[in-house]
């Protein structure tokens, strides 16, 4: 996905959300536009406004390291937007045959999280689509999917679909918006790393079509890397929970990831998750 207009839109975004006085700068009479003049941000990052100009517009795609590592420092990028910015400038990390090799879940990673029978887990490929799920992630997450979903590409679920387009999913969080800029700022870095992934560019092009708040979200470019935090549920079974979460990247060029949650000891998640494992799905009656 990442191209040209991409570097240009996410430093216009960044240029445009820091003031003078951010950076050391007189801040002299009415801006016209916000944030930082293009000639400013050229003169934090010592380059010449010219050639930054032509960075924005996409019309130099052979930018130096020292430079864009000038300008992250210019535009006072976190360690994963410095990151994204390199990917952004120097697309191609992911490989064309990466992307077209079909997804399936790797048979030990299935036995892994089946095997964490108290633990829910849910194997995500790189676009957030599920290749896998165990019977508590099942239960957690998307109930009232088909548990087989993931098997086939076809039916497979994909959480950020999930939590923009399905009424169950955007009910399941108490608090939907933090989950719904950690989805984006997620998918932005997915983005940032891939190149020419013609799924997620639908994907993309399907939820900024279908849902105001994730095409305002994603005009934003808010990036990070969401690998652990804490998520808060209304589950239709068992009410609220509140649930630690961690992400496990796959020491492969899959972008394979295990997401999964655990609750405190002696919680009322912990207590909640226990009902979870215990009831017998069909039998429980939904919390109102």
């Amino acid at each position: 996905m990442s191209n040209p207009s991409e570097l240009g839109e996410f430093l216009r975004v960044r240029r445009a959300a820091l003031q003078p006085e951010d950076v050391g700068l007189l801040n002299y009479g009415i801006r016209r536009v916000p944030g930082l003049r293009r000639e400013e941000l050229a003169m934090l990052a010592g380059v010449s406004s010219a050639y930054y100009t032509r960075l924005e517009q996409g019309l130099s795609n052979n930018a130096s390291e020292a430079v864009i590592d000038a300008i992250a420092r210019a535009l006072n990028l976190t360690t994963v937007e410095r990151a994204h910015l390199f990917n952004l400038a120097r697309p191609g990390t992911i490989t064309r045959r990466t992307l077209n090799r079909a997804d399936k879940v790797r048979p030990g990673t299935l036995r892994l999280i089946e095997s964490l029978a108290g633990t829910p887990a849910v194997v995500l490929g790189r676009r957030s689509e599920v290749l896998a799920w165990n019977r508590m992630g099942h239960r957690l997450v998307a109930g009232h999917l088909d548990f087989a979903a993931p098997r086939k590409p076809s039916t497979r679920p994909n959480l950020t679909r999930l939590l923009f387009l399905d009424h169950h999913t955007r009910e399941l969080y108490s608090r939907w918006q933090e989950e719904a800029a950690r989805a984006v700022s997620s998918l932005r870095l997915v983005a940032g790393r891939s190149t020419g992934d013609p799924e997620l560019a639908a994907l993309v092009g399907e939820l900024t079509l279908n849902s105001h708040e994730f095409a305002a979200l994603w005009a934003r470019h808010p990036v990070d890397n969401c690998m652990s935090g804490v998520k808060y549920m209304h589950h239709p079974e068992v009410g609220d929970i509140e649930l630690h979460f961690e992400v496990l990247a796959l020491p492969d060029d899959s972008g394979h990831r295990v997401l999964m949650y655990a609750a405190d000891p002696g919680t009322p998640a912990a207590e909640a998750l226990q009902l979870l494992i215990s009831c017998d799905a069909g039998h429980m009656v939904p919390v109102t």
